[in-house]
This record gives structure tokens, sequence and C-alpha cells, in this order.
């Protein structure tokens, strides 16, 4: 009976969980029945206003010609209409003279006949139908003033609604993450010479502060891409962003974001390994500091104090005073792995190679420390970053009264430079300094 009661339960449960879903989805559905309403109207409204925006282009156009054309029509019956006065008056005059002539070639038996025949000879060469050009100085072709609208026809009858943009791709093997930027590259699925520019949303999966919902997190936004690629700087390290999505635009429309995905800025995580520490390190899995008090420190520091009435300082330190690197009798048995001066402390976990990123945070009143990367042939003897098999940072405020401002920035970043050999993240601290990962 208690079986079936359970399993009635869960069929309940999934049907409650199904019934939210169809709500869900119908909540959607009416709400797309309500975008599609309104969408459908704007873009109405914007088709209608860019055919408008045309018609009154082509309106400017229309009086700008017709203007050319009047404009050319007054010039040319202005010089004709000149010409044919001009025309006019020489004729007129030329048909008086010859009527003159032709009345003193009558009376050709008058003594006044060659005084009027040299006068009517001295008028005909002073005519002005005789100066008169019979060459039209304008033409009455009007053919230069002709439109081809062939092709503008052409276009305009092809004329149709700009394609959505397909949704980019973002090409994870080209996309870097590296010295926590992202350089995020994508690419269109088809060539699209109708792209104008890219829009970039990301957000943060780990977000600091209260939690929130994945819905609740703000995008940030960034416009105006020209390439397919986009560097995004100022991130920190171990951060996952989250939902990068790509989405292009033509003049017209956006089209559908690209698929999201999920890029990071990796941290290489490891603890420290007690058994490798030297004695005059405290460490607990993530932290380390100076403890003047361990190991056969505690000996030589009573056999100090007994013989030459002083403590130890960091600068009279016990260990500074050994005589000499050999390793001394201890209770602490395996912890053998440095001594002497090499106040180090080694990761749980080996670095093949490639590029790693780690943070360290220290208190403030720390007065030196250092952390970086060792070969396996890193001596017992030998301090950290002093010789050719390690490499650190260190810094040293014994000469300073506060930790200076110019510390070196949490986030670090090494990579080996002979691939396929072995080494380990080291710590190096000493007079009160605690490290993590």
């Amino acid at each position: 009976m208690e079986e079936q009661r359970e399993a009635l339960r869960k069929i309940i449960k999934t049907l409650a969980v199904k019934n939210e879903e169809i709500q869900s989805f119908i909540y959607s559905l009416k709400q797309m029945l309500l975008n599609v309403e309104a969408n459908s109207v704007k873009v109405q409204e914007d088709l209608e206003a860019e055919f408008q925006s045309l018609f009154s282009l082509l309106e400017e156009l229309k009086e700008g010609m017709l203007m050319k054309i009047k404009q050319d029509r007054a010039s040319r019956t202005y010089e004709l209409q000149n010409q044919l006065a001009a025309c006019t008056r020489a004729l007129e005059s030329s048909e008086e003279l010859l009527e003159t002539a032709n009345q003193t070639l009558q009376a050709m038996d008058s003594e006044d006949f060659p005084q009027a025949a040299k006068q009517i000879k001295d008028g005909v060469t002073m005519a002005p139908a005789f100066r008169l050009s019979l060459k039209a100085k304008v033409s009455d072709n009007m053919s230069h003033l002709m439109v081809d609208f062939a092709q503008e026809r052409q276009m305009l009858q092809a004329l149709k609604f700009l394609p959505v943009p397909s949704a980019p791709v973002i090409d994870l093997a080209e996309s870097l993450v590296a010295d926590n930027c992202v350089t995020l590259v994508w690419r269109m699925p088809d060539e699209d010479s109708k792209i104008d520019h890219y829009v970039l949303e990301y957000r943060r999966t780990n977000f600091e502060g209260p939690p929130r919902l994945k819905e609740d997190q703000p995008w940030m936004v960034i416009e105006g891409i020209r390439q397919t690629e986009y560097t995004l700087t100022g991130l920190k390290f171990d951060m996952k962003y989250m939902n990068f999505r790509v989405k292009a635009c033509n003049k017209a429309v956006a089209g559908e974001f690209s698929e999201p995905v999920t890029l990071e800025t990796p941290a290489f995580m490891f603890r420290l390994d007690a058994s490798t520490s030297h004695q005059n390190l405290r460490v607990d899995d993530l932290s380390v500091e100076w403890d003047a008090m361990g190991g056969k420190v505690q000996d030589i520091k009573a056999r100090e104090k007994d013989g030459k009435g002083r403590t130890a300082s960091p600068i009279n330190s016990p260990a500074r005073g050994t005589p000499s690197p050999k390793r001394m009798p201890s209770g602490r048995g395996g912890r053998d792995r440095f001594t002497a001066e090499s106040y180090t402390v080694l990761g749980d976990t080996l670095i093949d190679g490639g590029e790693h990123y780690w943070e360290v945070r220290y208190e403030p009143d720390s007065k030196a420390f250092g952390v970086g990367v060792a070969y396996r042939s890193l001596g017992r003897f030998e301090q950290l970053g002093k010789t050719a098999a390690s490499w650190c940072l260190h810094v040293n405020n014994w000469l300073q009264a506060s930790c200076p401002s110019t510390m070196p920035a949490p986030n670090k970043c090494c990579t080996l430079s002979r691939p396929g050999s072995h080494s380990r993240c080291c710590l190096l601290s000493r007079y009160g300094v605690a490290a993590s990962r």
C-alpha cells in the first residue's frame, strides 16, 4: 500500500510539474500573440514610413529635373526669340531697300538716276541682312534632358523585405581565454553582404553577492562591432562568463542570437603538501605561515637564548644561524624536502605544461613572501626563484613601515618553457605570511 501511495505521489508531482510547464507555455503563446500584433503594426508603420521617404525623395528629384527643363527651355526661347526679332528687322529693311531699288531702276532715264543708284548700292552694302547669321544659336533638341529609368525601375521591382540575418556561430576553437581576457570569435553560416554590425551580450554565472536566478542576471551589451571577433578585458580569473551570444544586424533588422556558449578564465587548483614543507612553515591545505617555533628551531632558539642572551629575529633567525645545511634531528619525520633557508612548501599537483592561473592572498602585515613554480630538480637548500630550477614573484617589505601600494596583482600566470617537463607550484613564506591557492 505504501509503495502504491509513493507511486501515486510521484505521478501527482509529475502531473503538477507538467501542468506548470503547460501553463507557462500557454502564457508564452499568449504573449507571442500580443507581440505578433504589436510587431506587425510596427513593421507596417516602418514600411509606410520608408515608402513615404522614397516618395518624398522621388518628388524632390522630379521637382529638380522639371526645374532644369524649365530653365533650359527659357534660355533657348530667349536666344531664339532674340534671333527671330533680329532677322525680322533685317528682312523689313531689306524689303524696303528692294522696293526703292526697283523704283530707281524704272526711272533710269531720269537725271537723278546715277545718284540714286549709288545710294542704293551703299544701302545694300550696309544692310543688316548681309551681316546677319542665318544659323540658329541654339538647338531645339531636348534629348539631353531625357532620363532612362530602366535600371531604377528594375531595382524598384526587385525591392523586397531585407532578409533577416542568420544567427552567427561562435567558434570555440578560435576563441581564446588568457590573461584575464576573453577573445570571442564567430562566423556567419552563410555569406551575407548586408551585415552592418554585430551585437555581443554576456553575463556571468557565479555572480558575487546574494544568489540570483539565472533569468535575473543582467545582460551586458556591446554594440556596433564591425569585425567577427571581440576581446573582453578586465575579467577576474577563475570566473565563468556564460551565455556569450552574438547577433548580426543589417540596416533594418537584427537576426537571432547565436547559441550561447560558456567560457571561463580557468584557475590552477591545488592544495599545499605539508609533507614537503620546510620545518619553519605551518601548513594547512590552502594556507602557510611562518612558524618560528617549528621543529628543530625550538632547540636552537633555546640554546641561543641561553648561550648568547638574545632571541631570534628575521635577520638573526635560527635558520640563518645554522652552520651547515645538513638536516638536524627533528621530531617531524618526513618533512625534509627543504631545509636551511629554503623556506618552501610544494603544491600537491604536478604541472605538465601550458598556461595556468592561481591567486595568492596575503596578510596586510606580511613582511616577505614569494610564489612561483619549480622543476623537480629544485634542490633542498635552494631558495625559490634564486636558481634556474625555479621562478617566482617575490615581495620583501622589511624596510617599509607598511605594505606598498604597488603589490603584485593577485592574478598570476606562469607558462612552462620546457613542454613535457614536470614542475610543482611552490609557495615561499616567512614571517607571518598567509597564502592560499
